[in-house]
């Protein structure tokens, strides 16, 4: 399968181009993800996670010419070296567990990229010790997950199994708004929790809509 075929695979240019717009999306979400951290956490997400991808993005053309899991595990690699609080580890592991996933791949199928998403996804939830409900990141990645295996199932297009990844990730992070918070730092608040949207599913909401605007796209 041919890379350029964008309608059939997901290109290391594609990668390259998801994890430069996540990074601008990161950007331009900074204040609003610091703000929902301060109403339960410590109020360092958005600038934490800002600057671990401003350090990946000046080692990714050490890895442009390399293969997909060279380059996701230099992503999750920066990540714990500069992202500090929760955040680091846990997005590192997740890109760290995707490099893995997709060791020695120039290209991805849709099912390369939902096996590679699972094993991220799994590997955040062992990390810290959650599962969905917790008001964590995994509110909004494990619906992503769940809309890509249906996605295959009835056979859509990468484009579109992104798409509906990126829906579901952003409904998955809004529920987390009634949730009472029961790991990380907002679980010290109790009840106090609830009503505030997760920060952790905010970003990952962010990636997983990157990744449906910027993987499938020619140039």
């Amino acid at each position: 399968m041919a890379a350029e075929d964008v309608s059939a695979a997901i290109s290391r240019a594609g990668i390259l181009r998801w994890l430069e717009a996540f990074a601008v999306a990161v950007g331009e979400n900074k204040d609003h993800l610091t703000r929902l951290d301060a109403a339960i956490g410590d109020g360092d997400h958005g600038a934490n996670l800002d600057r671990g991808m401003r350090a990946v993005l000046l080692r990714l053309p050490d890895v442009a010419e390399r293969d997909i899991g060279a380059t996701l595990k230099l992503m999750g690699m920066s990540l714990v070296s500069t992202v500090g609080g929760a955040s680091g580890p846990l997005y590192g592991t997740l890109f760290l567990r995707m490099g893995d996933a997709t060791a020695g791949k120039l290209a991805l199928t849709l099912e390369d990229w939902t096996a590679a998403l699972r094993m991220g996804v799994d590997g955040v939830a062992t990390r810290g010790k959650a599962h969905p409900g917790d008001k964590t990141m995994l509110d909004a990645l494990a619906p992503a997950v769940e809309a890509l295996d249906a996605s295959q199932a009835q056979g859509t297009s990468i484009a579109e199994a992104l798409r509906r990844s990126a829906l579901a990730a952003e409904r998955g992070a809004a529920d987390t708004i009634p949730l009472v918070a029961r790991r990380g730092r907002a679980s010290y608040l109790g009840e106090r929790s609830a009503g505030h949207q997760d920060p952790g599913a905010t970003s990952a909401f962010l990636l997983l809509r990157a990744a449906a605007e910027g993987l499938c796209r020619a140039t």
